[in-house]
């Protein structure tokens, strides 16, 4: 967990605010002891999670791929490399959705902003150094253009199975 309280506190309101604002069908699925809060989302979050990532193209239209995700401070952290249509895509348009699913176990779903981090931002040496520390290796040098990217969240719910699940 890398959370501090004040970002769990944080992504706390956001999903409450995404909940509440949902629609009566989403509210109705991700309900009770489903819905989850952010506590429960940062652990259930630790380690590498695949990511479906949508992006758009420039005639609007939608484009899904996966992506190696980690969440860092209530943001999911995710690179591509620069060649992709992902990094075209996000370079002009950065509004993205990405979904987490565990089969019935685990739902985490999040609308936003991809934001590019280069070495000024200031969670780069923290985003570089969790990614290197997992994979046991930098991944800005897994190729020539490897761009990385911190989600801003703008809608975020998580839903979980029952424990009879």
């Amino acid at each position: 967990m890398h959370e501090t309280p004040e970002e769990i506190a944080a992504l706390d309101a956001l999903m409450t605010a995404s909940h509440a604002g949902g629609t009566a069908h989403l509210r109705e699925i991700v309900s009770g002891e489903r819905r989850m809060d952010a506590a429960q989302v940062v652990a259930a979050l630790t380690g590498m999670k695949v990511l479906t990532l949508a992006t758009v193209t420039a005639r609007g239209e939608p484009r899904v791929s996966a992506v190696d995700g980690h969440f860092l401070h209530g943001r999911w952290t995710f690179g591509t490399d620069g060649r992709s249509a992902k990094a075209r895509h996000l370079a002009r348009r950065p509004a993205v959705s990405v979904a987490h699913v565990d089969g019935e176990r685990l739902g985490v779903f999040c609308h936003g902003t991809a934001v590019r981090l280069d070495p000024q931002d200031p969670t780069w040496d923290e985003t570089i150094a969790h990614w290197a520390q997992h994979y046991g290796s930098d991944p800005t040098t897994w190729g020539d253009d490897v761009r990385m990217y911190r989600v801003e969240p703008t809608w975020f719910v998580g839903y979980r199975g029952s424990p009879a699940d």
